[in-house]
Protein backbone atom coordinates (compact mmCIF):
# COMPACT_ATOMS: atom_id res chain seq x y z
CA UNK A 1 0.00 0.00 0.00
CA UNK A 2 1.60 3.35 -1.08
CA UNK A 3 1.68 6.11 1.62
CA UNK A 4 0.24 9.39 1.17
CA UNK A 5 1.07 12.64 1.77
CA UNK A 6 -1.42 15.90 2.21
CA UNK A 7 -1.33 19.49 3.03
CA UNK A 8 -4.05 20.07 5.77
CA UNK A 9 -4.99 17.90 8.53
CA UNK A 10 -8.80 17.98 7.68
CA UNK A 11 -7.32 15.98 4.37
CA UNK A 12 -6.27 12.53 6.51
CA UNK A 13 -10.30 12.15 7.11
CA UNK A 14 -11.62 9.60 4.65
CA UNK A 15 -9.30 7.39 2.89
CA UNK A 16 -9.22 4.65 5.13
CA UNK A 17 -7.82 1.36 4.14
CA UNK A 18 -10.00 -1.66 3.73
CA UNK A 19 -9.12 -5.06 4.94
CA UNK A 20 -10.18 -8.33 4.38
CA UNK A 21 -11.26 -10.28 7.64
CA UNK A 22 -10.36 -13.85 7.40
CA UNK A 23 -12.45 -15.57 10.43
CA UNK A 24 -15.78 -13.84 8.96
CA UNK A 25 -15.12 -14.83 5.44
CA UNK A 26 -14.53 -18.54 6.57
CA UNK A 27 -17.86 -18.32 8.21
CA UNK A 28 -19.56 -16.75 5.89
CA UNK A 29 -17.70 -18.98 2.91
CA UNK A 30 -17.39 -16.09 0.79
CA UNK A 31 -15.22 -12.43 1.00
CA UNK A 32 -16.08 -10.23 3.91
CA UNK A 33 -14.06 -6.67 3.96
CA UNK A 34 -13.78 -4.27 6.71
CA UNK A 35 -13.45 -0.52 6.08
CA UNK A 36 -11.07 0.55 8.75
CA UNK A 37 -12.69 3.52 9.63
CA UNK A 38 -10.50 3.94 13.25
CA UNK A 39 -8.14 4.74 10.66
CA UNK A 40 -9.14 8.17 10.79
CA UNK A 41 -8.09 11.03 13.15
CA UNK A 42 -10.75 11.11 15.55
CA UNK A 43 -10.63 7.24 15.44
CA UNK A 44 -14.38 6.99 14.39
CA UNK A 45 -16.80 6.95 11.34
CA UNK A 46 -17.74 9.59 12.14
CA UNK A 47 -15.03 12.15 11.64
CA UNK A 48 -16.10 12.25 7.40
CA UNK A 49 -19.94 13.45 8.76
CA UNK A 50 -18.43 16.03 11.05
CA UNK A 51 -16.07 17.47 7.84
CA UNK A 52 -19.05 17.47 5.70
CA UNK A 53 -21.54 19.09 8.06
CA UNK A 54 -19.09 21.98 9.60
CA UNK A 55 -18.15 22.72 5.57
CA UNK A 56 -21.98 22.82 4.66
CA UNK A 57 -22.67 25.27 8.08
CA UNK A 58 -19.59 27.14 6.42
CA UNK A 59 -20.74 27.22 2.67
CA UNK A 60 -24.24 28.20 3.74
CA UNK A 61 -23.10 31.18 5.67
CA UNK A 62 -24.00 29.78 9.00
CA UNK A 63 -21.05 29.56 10.78
CA UNK A 64 -18.61 32.17 10.88
CA UNK A 65 -15.06 32.94 12.27
CA UNK A 66 -14.97 32.44 15.82
CA UNK A 67 -18.22 30.86 15.96
CA UNK A 68 -19.18 27.81 17.70
CA UNK A 69 -20.57 24.00 16.60
CA UNK A 70 -22.53 22.22 19.09
CA UNK A 71 -23.70 18.82 18.75
CA UNK A 72 -25.97 16.11 20.88
CA UNK A 73 -24.26 12.72 20.31
CA UNK A 74 -23.43 9.71 21.79
CA UNK A 75 -19.68 10.78 21.69
CA UNK A 76 -17.58 9.96 18.29
CA UNK A 77 -19.44 12.53 16.28
CA UNK A 78 -18.49 15.09 18.89
CA UNK A 79 -15.24 13.84 18.62
CA UNK A 80 -14.81 14.35 15.10
CA UNK A 81 -16.32 17.65 15.70
CA UNK A 82 -14.02 19.12 17.93
CA UNK A 83 -11.14 18.06 15.78
CA UNK A 84 -12.56 19.68 12.92
CA UNK A 85 -13.82 23.02 14.70
CA UNK A 86 -9.94 23.00 16.37
CA UNK A 87 -8.75 22.87 13.27
CA UNK A 88 -10.70 25.61 11.53
CA UNK A 89 -10.73 27.62 14.57
CA UNK A 90 -14.34 27.12 15.77
CA UNK A 91 -15.04 26.31 20.06
CA UNK A 92 -17.41 23.31 20.26
CA UNK A 93 -19.67 22.77 22.78
CA UNK A 94 -21.02 18.64 22.88
CA UNK A 95 -24.14 17.57 24.74
CA UNK A 96 -23.72 13.80 25.53
CA UNK A 97 -25.88 10.33 27.27
CA UNK A 98 -24.03 10.10 30.97
CA UNK A 99 -24.08 6.46 30.39
CA UNK A 100 -21.86 6.46 27.59
CA UNK A 101 -18.11 5.33 27.82
CA UNK A 102 -15.72 7.36 30.34
CA UNK A 103 -12.89 7.47 27.50
CA UNK A 104 -15.17 9.54 24.92
CA UNK A 105 -16.02 11.83 28.02
CA UNK A 106 -12.07 12.06 28.83
CA UNK A 107 -11.32 12.22 24.94
CA UNK A 108 -13.87 15.25 24.48
CA UNK A 109 -12.71 17.36 27.56
CA UNK A 110 -8.92 16.45 26.13
CA UNK A 111 -9.89 18.52 22.82
CA UNK A 112 -10.84 21.52 24.24
CA UNK A 113 -14.62 20.63 23.84
CA UNK A 114 -17.08 22.01 26.48
CA UNK A 115 -19.06 18.83 27.40
CA UNK A 116 -22.65 19.11 28.98
CA UNK A 117 -23.92 15.40 30.36
CA UNK A 118 -27.41 14.64 30.57
CA UNK A 119 -29.70 11.85 32.10
CA UNK A 120 -30.25 9.47 29.06
CA UNK A 121 -33.82 9.41 28.17
CA UNK A 122 -36.39 8.88 25.29
CA UNK A 123 -36.38 10.67 22.39
CA UNK A 124 -40.08 12.12 22.96
CA UNK A 125 -38.80 13.97 25.80
CA UNK A 126 -37.25 17.41 26.25
CA UNK A 127 -34.59 16.64 27.96
CA UNK A 128 -33.23 14.27 25.41
CA UNK A 129 -29.49 14.61 24.59
CA UNK A 130 -30.43 15.96 20.81
CA UNK A 131 -33.15 18.69 22.26
CA UNK A 132 -30.89 19.79 24.82
CA UNK A 133 -28.29 20.42 22.15
CA UNK A 134 -30.40 22.39 19.83
CA UNK A 135 -31.94 24.61 23.07
CA UNK A 136 -28.08 25.23 23.33
CA UNK A 137 -27.09 26.39 19.84
CA UNK A 138 -30.17 28.73 19.72
CA UNK A 139 -29.53 30.00 22.97
CA UNK A 140 -25.49 30.28 22.29
CA UNK A 141 -24.34 33.47 19.95
CA UNK A 142 -22.74 32.65 16.76
CA UNK A 143 -23.29 28.64 17.42
CA UNK A 144 -24.87 26.15 14.66
CA UNK A 145 -26.69 23.00 15.84
CA UNK A 146 -24.61 19.81 13.88
CA UNK A 147 -28.08 17.93 13.86
CA UNK A 148 -26.38 14.79 12.70
CA UNK A 149 -29.42 12.78 12.99
CA UNK A 150 -31.48 15.05 10.21
CA UNK A 151 -28.51 17.51 8.57
CA UNK A 152 -28.37 15.25 5.26
CA UNK A 153 -24.50 16.63 5.01
CA UNK A 154 -24.31 13.63 7.28
CA UNK A 155 -25.26 11.01 4.66
CA UNK A 156 -23.55 13.11 1.83
CA UNK A 157 -20.27 12.26 3.52
CA UNK A 158 -21.10 8.67 2.16
CA UNK A 159 -22.54 8.79 -0.88
CA UNK A 160 -19.38 11.45 -1.88
CA UNK A 161 -16.36 9.59 0.13
CA UNK A 162 -17.40 6.37 1.90
CA UNK A 163 -18.91 4.50 -1.43
CA UNK A 164 -16.52 5.82 -3.71
CA UNK A 165 -13.85 4.74 -2.01
CA UNK A 166 -15.22 1.23 -1.15
CA UNK A 167 -15.90 1.03 -5.07
CA UNK A 168 -12.61 1.65 -5.75
CA UNK A 169 -10.70 -0.49 -3.32
CA UNK A 170 -12.36 -3.70 -4.47
CA UNK A 171 -12.15 -2.87 -8.29
CA UNK A 172 -16.34 -2.51 -9.14
CA UNK A 173 -16.42 -6.40 -7.42
CA UNK A 174 -18.70 -6.09 -4.34
CA UNK A 175 -21.95 -8.26 -4.03
CA UNK A 176 -23.30 -6.45 -0.80
CA UNK A 177 -22.82 -3.74 2.08
CA UNK A 178 -24.22 -3.49 5.25
CA UNK A 179 -23.64 -2.05 8.66
CA UNK A 180 -25.93 -0.62 11.97
CA UNK A 181 -27.79 2.69 12.04
CA UNK A 182 -27.20 5.60 14.53
CA UNK A 183 -28.04 8.84 12.50
CA UNK A 184 -28.39 6.58 9.45
CA UNK A 185 -25.98 8.45 7.64
CA UNK A 186 -23.75 5.57 6.97
CA UNK A 187 -26.25 2.80 5.69
CA UNK A 188 -27.87 5.78 3.73
CA UNK A 189 -25.21 7.36 2.48
CA UNK A 190 -23.18 4.07 1.52
CA UNK A 191 -26.08 2.78 -0.01
CA UNK A 192 -27.30 5.27 -1.94
CA UNK A 193 -23.46 5.63 -3.31
CA UNK A 194 -22.82 2.18 -4.24
CA UNK A 195 -26.41 1.69 -6.25
CA UNK A 196 -25.36 4.33 -8.45
CA UNK A 197 -22.41 2.34 -9.56
CA UNK A 198 -24.86 -1.08 -9.40
CA UNK A 199 -28.13 -0.88 -8.39
CA UNK A 200 -27.50 -5.07 -7.99
CA UNK A 201 -25.74 -4.45 -5.26
CA UNK A 202 -27.61 -5.77 -1.66
CA UNK A 203 -27.47 -3.45 0.93
CA UNK A 204 -28.66 -4.98 4.35
CA UNK A 205 -29.16 -2.86 7.95
CA UNK A 206 -27.70 -4.69 10.56
CA UNK A 207 -29.72 -3.66 13.50
CA UNK A 208 -29.18 -3.80 17.40
CA UNK A 209 -31.56 -5.28 19.64
CA UNK A 210 -33.28 -2.54 21.04
CA UNK A 211 -33.47 -0.57 18.16
CA UNK A 212 -36.82 -0.47 15.66
CA UNK A 213 -35.59 -0.34 12.59
CA UNK A 214 -35.27 -4.08 11.91
CA UNK A 215 -39.33 -4.35 12.42
CA UNK A 216 -39.66 -1.47 10.68
CA UNK A 217 -37.64 -2.42 6.86
CA UNK A 218 -39.08 -6.34 7.92
CA UNK A 219 -42.57 -5.05 9.02
CA UNK A 220 -43.46 -1.91 8.09
CA UNK A 221 -43.34 -0.82 11.78
CA UNK A 222 -41.69 0.60 14.15
CA UNK A 223 -41.34 -1.75 17.18
CA UNK A 224 -38.37 -2.23 19.57
CA UNK A 225 -37.35 -4.90 21.41
CA UNK A 226 -35.00 -6.42 23.60
CA UNK A 227 -31.95 -3.89 24.33
CA UNK A 228 -28.31 -3.44 23.44
CA UNK A 229 -25.18 -1.81 25.61
CA UNK A 230 -23.76 -1.09 21.85
CA UNK A 231 -23.07 2.90 21.83
CA UNK A 232 -23.76 5.02 18.92
CA UNK A 233 -25.91 2.52 17.24
CA UNK A 234 -29.88 2.14 17.28
CA UNK A 235 -32.85 4.40 16.31
CA UNK A 236 -36.49 4.48 16.99
CA UNK A 237 -37.02 6.81 14.30
CA UNK A 238 -36.95 7.59 10.57
CA UNK A 239 -34.23 10.38 10.70
CA UNK A 240 -33.87 12.52 7.61
CA UNK A 241 -30.66 10.93 6.98
CA UNK A 242 -32.54 6.94 6.89
CA UNK A 243 -35.94 8.63 4.32
CA UNK A 244 -35.22 6.95 1.12
CA UNK A 245 -32.26 4.91 2.12
CA UNK A 246 -32.16 2.03 -0.27
CA UNK A 247 -32.47 -0.81 2.42
CA UNK A 248 -33.11 -4.50 0.48
CA UNK A 249 -32.93 -6.94 3.63
CA UNK A 250 -32.51 -6.63 7.20
CA UNK A 251 -30.20 -8.78 10.31
CA UNK A 252 -31.24 -8.44 13.97
CA UNK A 253 -27.71 -9.04 15.76
CA UNK A 254 -27.41 -9.59 19.73
CA UNK A 255 -24.64 -8.32 21.52
CA UNK A 256 -23.71 -11.38 22.25
CA UNK A 257 -23.11 -12.10 18.51
CA UNK A 258 -21.55 -8.64 18.25
CA UNK A 259 -18.58 -9.55 21.05
CA UNK A 260 -17.87 -12.75 19.51
CA UNK A 261 -16.66 -11.33 17.02
CA UNK A 262 -15.26 -8.32 18.90
CA UNK A 263 -13.01 -11.16 20.69
CA UNK A 264 -12.29 -13.38 17.81
CA UNK A 265 -10.92 -10.16 15.68
CA UNK A 266 -8.98 -8.88 18.50
CA UNK A 267 -7.29 -12.58 19.55
CA UNK A 268 -7.25 -13.66 15.94
CA UNK A 269 -6.19 -10.78 13.67
CA UNK A 270 -5.30 -7.96 16.11
CA UNK A 271 -8.08 -5.89 15.50
CA UNK A 272 -9.35 -4.00 18.85
CA UNK A 273 -13.03 -2.76 18.23
CA UNK A 274 -15.58 -1.74 19.42
CA UNK A 275 -19.06 -3.70 19.95
CA UNK A 276 -20.72 -1.60 16.91
CA UNK A 277 -18.00 -2.98 14.54
CA UNK A 278 -18.35 -6.72 16.17
CA UNK A 279 -22.40 -6.50 15.42
CA UNK A 280 -21.67 -5.04 11.65
CA UNK A 281 -19.24 -7.84 10.95
CA UNK A 282 -22.13 -10.42 12.54
CA UNK A 283 -24.48 -8.99 9.83
CA UNK A 284 -21.60 -8.83 7.17
CA UNK A 285 -21.14 -12.84 7.72
CA UNK A 286 -25.30 -13.32 7.81
CA UNK A 287 -25.78 -11.15 4.51
CA UNK A 288 -22.32 -13.48 2.92
CA UNK A 289 -24.26 -16.96 4.16
CA UNK A 290 -27.49 -15.43 2.58
CA UNK A 291 -25.43 -14.70 -0.72
CA UNK A 292 -23.59 -17.82 -1.20
CA UNK A 293 -27.06 -19.89 -0.23
CA UNK A 294 -28.92 -18.21 -3.51
CA UNK A 295 -25.94 -19.68 -5.16
CA UNK A 296 -24.03 -16.77 -5.81
CA UNK A 297 -20.65 -17.20 -6.76
CA UNK A 298 -17.16 -15.40 -5.85
CA UNK A 299 -19.37 -13.36 -3.54
CA UNK A 300 -17.54 -10.27 -1.41
CA UNK A 301 -19.42 -8.37 1.14
CA UNK A 302 -18.13 -5.03 2.81
CA UNK A 303 -19.03 -3.35 6.32
CA UNK A 304 -17.72 -0.46 8.24
CA UNK A 305 -15.54 -1.40 11.34
CA UNK A 306 -16.43 1.93 12.93
CA UNK A 307 -14.31 2.61 15.87
CA UNK A 308 -11.14 1.70 18.11
CA UNK A 309 -11.77 -0.67 21.06
CA UNK A 310 -9.21 2.11 22.90
CA UNK A 311 -12.12 3.72 23.71
CA UNK A 312 -13.79 1.14 25.69
CA UNK A 313 -11.42 -0.14 27.99
CA UNK A 314 -13.81 0.79 31.07
CA UNK A 315 -16.64 -0.77 29.44
CA UNK A 316 -16.40 -3.30 26.78
CA UNK A 317 -12.64 -4.49 27.61
CA UNK A 318 -13.74 -4.75 31.81
CA UNK A 319 -14.32 -8.02 32.89
CA UNK A 320 -16.43 -6.58 35.99
CA UNK A 321 -18.20 -4.32 33.19
CA UNK A 322 -19.28 -7.44 31.23
CA UNK A 323 -20.27 -9.42 33.77
CA UNK A 324 -22.17 -6.92 35.78
CA UNK A 325 -24.29 -6.64 32.14
CA UNK A 326 -24.66 -10.54 31.91
CA UNK A 327 -22.47 -10.35 29.11
CA UNK A 328 -19.30 -13.23 28.28
CA UNK A 329 -16.14 -12.04 29.41
CA UNK A 330 -12.98 -12.73 27.35
CA UNK A 331 -11.21 -15.21 27.29
CA UNK A 332 -8.03 -13.67 28.43
CA UNK A 333 -9.62 -10.92 30.47
CA UNK A 334 -10.65 -13.47 32.68
CA UNK A 335 -6.96 -15.10 32.75
CA UNK A 336 -5.89 -11.66 34.44
CA UNK A 337 -8.25 -11.40 37.11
Amino acid sequence: MTATAVRNSLDLIGNTPLVLLKGPSEAAGCEIWGKCEFANPGASVKDRAALWIVRDAEARGELKPGGTVVEGTAGNTGIGIALVANALGYKTVIVMPDNQSKEKMDTLRALGAQLVLVPPTKFSDPAHFVHTSRRLAEETEGAVWANQFDNVANRKAHIESTAPEIWEQMGGRIDGFTCAAGTGGTIAGVGLGLKEFDENIRIALTDPHGAALYNYYANGELLAEGSSVAEGIGQGRITANLEGAPIDTQFRISDEQGLEWVSRLLSEEGLCLGLSSGINVAGAVALGQQLVAEGRKDVRVATILCDTGFRYLSSLYNADWLASKGLPVFPWLRAAE
